[in-house]
C-alpha cells in the first residue's frame, strides 16, 4: 500500500460495553480533555483512540479491571463482521487463524500465530503506521482471544502463559486469575501462549451458512486492501468504506490519506481522473457487488452505495449499465 492513515474504526459495541461498567462517554471525554464528538465517531484518529483506552483504564480503577470487565461484557453479536466470523468458525484453530487474517482489516493491532510442539503462541504487534498502543489495549486484545476460545467451545479454557511488554498495574493477580496462569511483564513481546490441544476443540457456535456469506465479503475486502497501489485506488478503497454513511466528501478522504484536499486533487489530475469520477466508479462497483447478493433488496443497495432515495439510484444505475437494477439482477441469473 502506498498510503498511510491513522484512522481507527471504533467497534460498534464498545461504548455500550463501557456503559455496562458504569462509565459514560462523557466521563471518557473529560478524562482525555477531548470533546465528546472527537471520540464517539465511527472512526477516530489513532491518538484519540489510544487516549480513550488510557482514560478507560483510569476510570475503571485499574488496568486489570478494565481488561477483565470489558472482555467479559462485550456482546459477541456487536462485534464487526471481521471478528464475528471467528465466533462461528469450525474450531478454535480455525477461529484463531481467521482472527489473525482478518485483523488486517481492523487496525491498529496485528496478530501472528505459530504452532510448535504442544503449544500455540499468538503475538500481538501494531500495524506499521501505528505506534505501540497502551497496555490496556494490549491486554484487551489478548483477553478477547481467550474469550473467543471460551465462548466458542463452551469451556473455561486457560492460557499456558501470558506476556506483556509494559507494566500492567498493581492488580496483576486479577489478570492471572482471569487467564489462569502467571503473567510476565517487561517481556520482549505481548504474547498469549495456549495449549495446542485446545485448538482442536470444536466450536458450539459453528455456523457454516453464515461463514459462506461472510468469508467471500471479508476476502474481497482483504484483496482490495492489499492491491491498493495508486492514489486513485486508495481513494476508491476509502470511498467504498464511507458510502453507507452518506456521500463521501473529498475533504474527508484527503484527511484519511493524510494530505490536504489540494494535494489530493493535484495527485488525481496526474492520474488523469477526478474525485467525482472515482466516486461514481466506486458506487457503480459496489452496486454491482451488492446486487449480486439476492439477500439485499434494491432499496438497501441504494442506501449502501450512498443514495438517500431509490429514484436517484435508479437514474445513476441506468447511466452505468443502461438498464434498471432489477433487470440487471435478473439478467445475471441466466
Amino acid at each position: 500500500m502506498t498510503f498511510t492513515s491513522d484512522r481507527v474504526k471504533v467497534p460498534l459495541g464498545l461504548w455500550g460495553s463501557i456503559r455496562q461498567m458504569g462509565i459514560q462517554p462523557g466521563d471518557i471525554a473529560r478524562q482525555t480533555g477531548l470533546q465528546l464528538d472527537e471520540i464517539t465517531g465511527a472512526e477516530v484518529s489513532a491518538s484519540h483512540y489510544f487516549a480513550i483506552w488510557r482514560a478507560f483504564a483510569e476510570l475503571a480503577g485499574s488496568t486489570a479491571q478494565a481488561i477483565i470487565g470489558l472482555a467479559t461484557a462485550f456482546e459477541t453479536a456487536k462485534y464487526p463482521p471481521s471478528v464475528l466470523a471467528t465466533y462461528h468458525a469450525r474450531d478454535f484453530r480455525d477461529a484463531l487463524n481467521r482472527m489473525t487474517k482478518y485483523k488486517q482489516l481492523c487496525p491498529p493491532e496485528s496478530l501472528t500465530i505459530h504452532e510448535e510442539g504442544d503449544i500455540c503462541r499468538i503475538e500481538l504487534g501494531w500495524q506499521q503506521t501505528f505506534k505501540s498502543g497502551p497496555p490496556v489495549l494490549a491486554g484487551i486484545t489478548l483477553a478477547c482471544l481467550m474469550e473467543l476460545g471460551r465462548r466458542g467451545t463452551g469451556r473455561h479454557l486457560t492460557a499456558k502463559s501470558v506476556e506483556f511488554t509494559e507494566d500492567m498495574g498493581d492488580d496483576v493477580e486479577a489478570l492471572e486469575a482471569y487467564f489462569g496462569c502467571r503473567i510476565r511483564t517487561g517481556a520482549p513481546y505481548n504474547r498469549l501462549t495456549l495449549r495446542r490441544s485446545d485448538l482442536d476443540l470444536p466450536f458450539l457456535s459453528y455456523n457454516e451458512e453464515l461463514l459462506e456469506i461472510l468469508t467471500p465479503v471479508l476476502e474481497d475486502a482483504l484483496d482490495q486492501r492489499n492491491t491498493v497501489r495508486t492514489i486513485s485506488n486508495a481513494v476508491k478503497y476509502i470511498i467504498k468504506g464511507m458510502l453507507s454513511s452518506g456521500r463521501p466528501e473529498m475533504r474527508a478522504v484527503a484527511k484519511e490519506l493524510g494530505m490536504s484536499e489540494r494535494t489530493l486533487q493535484r495527485r488525481l489530475v496526474r492520474e488523469a481522473t477526478s474525485f467525482k469520477v472515482l466516486l461514481s466508479q466506486s458506487r457503480h462497483e459496489q452496486a454491482l457487488h451488492y446486487l449480486a447478493n439476492d439477500m439485499l433488496d434494491i432499496k438497501e443497495v441504494a442506501f449502501l452505495v450512498g443514495y438517500e432515495d431509490q429514484n436517484s439510484f435508479y437514474r445513476a444505475f441506468r447511466g452505468w449499465e443502461g438498464v434498471t437494477p432489477a433487470y440487471w439482477r435478473v439478467s445475471q441469473e441466466h
